[in-house]
């Protein structure tokens, strides 16, 4: 029996970059964490250790300011000039994998009109990119995190199996909430990334809106289904939604009703924990898959 070294990578993670365009008195902010990953030749570097293939992971932050002093463009386009420059870099290189979370800034309205250099952070949302580079081929992963969107109703839970530990009521109307976690593999490398990004957040807030919930794998499954109808350039899309429940509070010890039939305010406990976790993947059965694309990267099934 031998002891062999097996899958390995090595970067430079979380590399917090916030680039700010002055060319003219209105001001553009992006604000980005970058992580880095390299894969290639690195054996020595483990069993004997040997950094001649060791790109140093101080070298790799540098190199993402360096490149943000270029522009950043979208995410995706940032991610994939990195990933590109670093499995290009040396012989022993043999693809390279970047993470990009973008955070959103909205500008401060001062007297009803944006200020020019004045921002406010738009909430938890954040926009996310993974660009692999394996030989030739680019992969181009986009996403979201934190999503959070709630339903009041047009949402039911029943017909589920009864055991002796089921204590679940079924429920014909409840309130449905969930902060959606969704990564989409794009068909190509080169198109339109915001107005693609756009397309897509609009399906998956539109189509939670509009369908009548019997489940929350209904849910995602049409979410994930819009997706791929209303834009051609995805492959895939895979989700995680957990399930943020909102419980009936029981407000009979002050004497008090607490119905659900509109006569007034319904109060709830919003259960932080635990919680269902739903997770998904929606595909097209005649586009090919792309494992390298995923590795690494949580693809949540």
């Amino acid at each position: 029996m031998a002891i062999v070294l097996g899958p390995n990578e090595y970067g430079k993670a979380e590399v917090r970059v916030v680039a700010v365009d002055r060319s003219t008195t209105r001001h553009t902010l992006v604000d980005l964490n970058v992580s880095s990953s390299l894969r290639g030749d690195f054996t020595a570097a483990h069993t004997a250790g040997d950094n001649a293939h060791v790109l140093t992971t101080d070298a790799q932050k540098n190199t993402v300011f360096a490149f943000a002093r270029d522009g950043v463009g979208t995410p995706e386009q940032f991610a994939a000039r990195l990933a590109r420059h670093f499995a290009g870099s040396y012989d022993w290189i043999s693809g390279a994998r970047v993470a990009v979370e973008s955070y959103g800034w909205d500008r401060i309205a001062v007297g009803g009109r944006p200020h020019d250099h004045a921002f406010s952070r738009n909430g938890g949302e954040v926009r996310t990119a993974v660009v692999t580079v394996a030989g030739d081929d680019v992969h181009v992963l986009a996403g979201l995190s934190d999503l959070v969107v709630l339903k009041t109703t047009g949402s039911e839970f029943w017909g589920f199996p009864r055991d002796r530990y089921t204590t679940l009521a079924e429920t014909r109307d409840r309130i449905l909430a969930t902060a959606v976690t969704a990564r989409w593999r794009y068909t190509g490398n080169d198109l339109d990334f915001d107005a693609a990004y756009d397309v897509v957040r609009t399906a998956l807030l539109e189509t939670f809106a509009a369908t009548h919930s019997l489940a929350l794998q209904q849910s995602l499954f049409a979410m994930g289904e819009a997706v791929l109808e209303r834009c051609a350039d995805v492959a895939e899309i895979r989700m995680s939604m957990p399930n943020r429940h909102h419980f009936l509070q029981d407000l009979s010890a002050f004497g008090l009703d607490n119905p659900v039939d509109g006569s007034g305010a319904v109060v709830y406990h919003a259960d932080d924990r635990p919680y269902g976790l739903i997770e998904g993947t929606v595909l097209r059965d005649d586009v090919p898959q792309a494992a390298v694309a995923w590795q690494g990267t949580p693809g949540f099934c």
